[in-house]
């Protein structure tokens, strides 16, 4: 009873997974309650996946990623890719495929997948192009490099032990390698064929451009800030020392605003000045050798500096001298029942209010740069405030009079991490090598190489690097994995392979391998592949025996049908994590995967007795 029930809960799951109108994780999340409701799973087992160590390595891996986006270390990857294939995008695709194989012949393909996504989003959008052109591809290779060493997937260690506690030699480290070169090769050569054809066109492609069209550089770009800042010294004896911003009244009498103020600290001992930027308010009080940070026409600086005794150290300064680590720009727009709205910029008090600066407004595509004190605000207006980044936030969560436009907190934690690429490529790459050298179990070492990134500045803080784990693909994972359990525990797994085994001794060794290959790697589509390979490596082993065949071929054929998860987003870790960066369905998976699986199919079949000989 128990065992039909699994199935029919097993039917159902991929009922709704294909139709697509509920979210891939509440379904899995109705599945794992269906299975406690029935009995079929107790409390711990159906929880047991949010603990699994899989689940909490690929939450570790989403920070690791976010740091080599926040830094900019996977825009410069990207960038270097780009350069190597010059104009050709098929050389592009083949590059990416062939360093995703590389990688994952060293590590996890999840981690690889974790690792080569943010580079490929990054080189994507930076060719107008679509994630979804290259995802499916990638996390395709990535289980398909998990063939190209013993390490690389726990399927090929399981397969091993198997053979040892059965009193045959464990496999090489590279024995399995031939055929894992083979399924490369074969796979890259699909994707070059058929990709056209079987992936989406990729509609989000358009959502993904719009933030970055509305980062700091290109909202001072759009709004021509460069030729309006201007660095002013204050030296000794000038008559502005100790006065207060609010006394001099530049946004009336000289059209100018300064925007920061840059000093160097007094306190101590002083053997080494430390500079800083504060933001500059009504109260601010100004000190000698500061350097004031202002906006204006040039005309109008020169009468400034001329009153009070200034130096000119710099015009017409960079406009990314703004974006700092602590000070940005945004975009705002007025609300349909702002307060804003009829009042002059000089009469909202707006940087009292909100501690922020107004640079400009945007009426209808017409920048507003100077004299905008008398300038009355309207419906629609969008004005360019700057200031500090946490200002900015708490704007954006007031959302009273202004909406803020664009993701400020993203651009905040990139210009916080700006500089530190290099940081974020070593601890990648240190990470790479403590799980080569198995120094620690591989969940410890992802762990490790998502605090120091935490540690170190490439991520901002906790909040940031809580904010980029994509929580669907987690729980969708964490949901699935029990599903293993359930088909263990009614037997399901063991009546359907004797049963194989049973109908196809008749076709001799070669029909029984075609027929553990075929369900494994359809099990394998609903459960992980280290679950596959648990469960069919001992029936494969019994099998090879009893029908005086090689172990070795039968063994190495569960460990590369493991590997072909590709017809479902659940069939594998690195298809959930590309299934929402780039706005897959379920039968995307279905139509990509199962052509690639058929060819798979005969191309193992003949090269996995060559190799290994029945």
């Amino acid at each position: 009873m128990q065992l039909a029930i699994t199935f029919i809960i097993l039917a159902i799951t991929i009922v709704l997974f294909i139709s697509n109108r509920v979210r891939a994780d509440l379904v899995a999340i109705l599945a794992l309650l269906a299975f406690v409701i029935t009995g079929i799973l107790d409390t711990n087992e159906a929880i047991a996946g949010f603990s699994n160590s899989v689940v909490i390595m690929i939450a570790g891996l989403f920070v690791v990623g976010a740091g080599i986006v926040r830094t900019g270390l996977a825009q410069s990857a990207g960038n270097l890719l780009l350069k190597l294939s010059g104009e050709s995008e098929q050389k592009l695709f083949v590059l990416l495929l062939i360093i995703t194989g590389g990688v994952g012949a060293f590590m996890s393909n999840t981690g690889t997948v974790a690792l080569m996504l943010p580079i490929v989003i990054s080189i994507a959008i930076s060719i107008n192009s679509s994630p979804s052109n290259y995802l499916i591809p990638l996390s395709y290779i990535s289980s398909l490099s998990g063939l190209l060493t013993l390490i690389a997937t726990p399927a090929n260690l399981i397969v091993s032990q198997v053979l040892v506690e059965n009193g045959y030699e464990k496999l090489g480290f590279f024995e399995i390698t031939p055929v894992g070169v083979i399924a490369i090769i074969v796979g890259i050569l699909y994707f070059v064929v058929a990709r056209k054809y079987i992936l989406p066109s990729g509609e989000n492609k358009n959502a993904q451009r719009e933030g970055h069209k509305l980062s700091p550089k290109q909202l001072a770009i759009d709004y021509e800030l460069g030729g309006n800042l201007h660095h002013l010294k204050v030296p000794e004896g000038s008559s502005i020392i100790d006065k207060q911003l609010a006394d001099l009244k530049l946004p009336a009498k000289y059209h100018l605003a300064i925007l920061k103020i840059e000093r160097k600290s007094m306190e101590g001992l002083n053997l080494l000045p430390i500079s800083y930027q504060e933001m500059a308010s009504a109260s601010s009080i100004i000190h000698s050798n500061d350097t004031l940070y202002i906006q204006g026409a040039l005309s109008d600086i020169k009468q400034f500096v001329s009153d009070f005794g200034l130096d000119i150290e710099q015009q017409d300064s960079e406009a990314s001298e703004l974006v700092s680590k602590q000070f940005g720009i945004a975009e705002v727009l007025l609300t349909p029942h702002s307060s804003l709205i009829n009042e002059t910029v000089g009469s909202i008090g707006f940087r009292e209010k909100y501690n922020l600066n107004i640079l400009g407004v945007n009426r209808k595509g017409d920048y507003v740069l100077s004299e905008m004190a008398h300038v009355r605000l309207r419906f629609g207006d969008a004005l360019l405030v700057q200031g500090a980044w946490d200002e900015i936030e708490v704007l954006a969560r007031a959302m009273n009079d202004v909406v803020v436009v664009g993701q400020p907190k993203e651009h905040a934690s990139m210009a916080a991490a700006s500089g530190k690429a290099p940081i974020a490529g070593a601890i990648m790459l240190f990470m790479i090598i403590l799980m080569i050298s198995e120094v620690f179990p591989a969940v410890i070492s992802v762990l490790i190489g998502a605090v120091l990134m935490v540690i170190t500045g490439c991520l901002r803080n906790m909040d940031d690097a809580y904010g980029k784990m994509n929580w669907e693909s987690i729980v969708l994972i964490a949901a699935m994995l029990p599903m293993a359990t359930a088909l263990e525990k009614t037997g399901g797994m063991v009546i359907l392979s004797e049963g194989i085994i049973e109908l196809l001794g008749g076709f001799g060794a070669m029909g029984v391998l075609a027929g553990i290959y075929f369900i494994t790697m359809v099990f394998g589509q609903f459960i992980s592949n280290t679950a596959t390979a648990v469960l069919f490596a001992p029936i494969a082993m019994s099998a090879a025996i009893s029908m005086g065949s090689n172990p070795y071929t039968f063994l190495i054929a569960i460990a590369v049908s493991s590997s072909m998860a590709f017809a479902t987003p659940v069939a594998s870790p690195t298809n959930a994590l590309v299934m929402t960066a780039g706005g897959y369905k379920f039968f995307d998976f279905v139509k990509a995967g199962i052509p690639l699986q058929i060819v798979m199919f005969i191309v193992m079949m003949i090269v996995i007795p060559i190799f290994f000989p029945l």
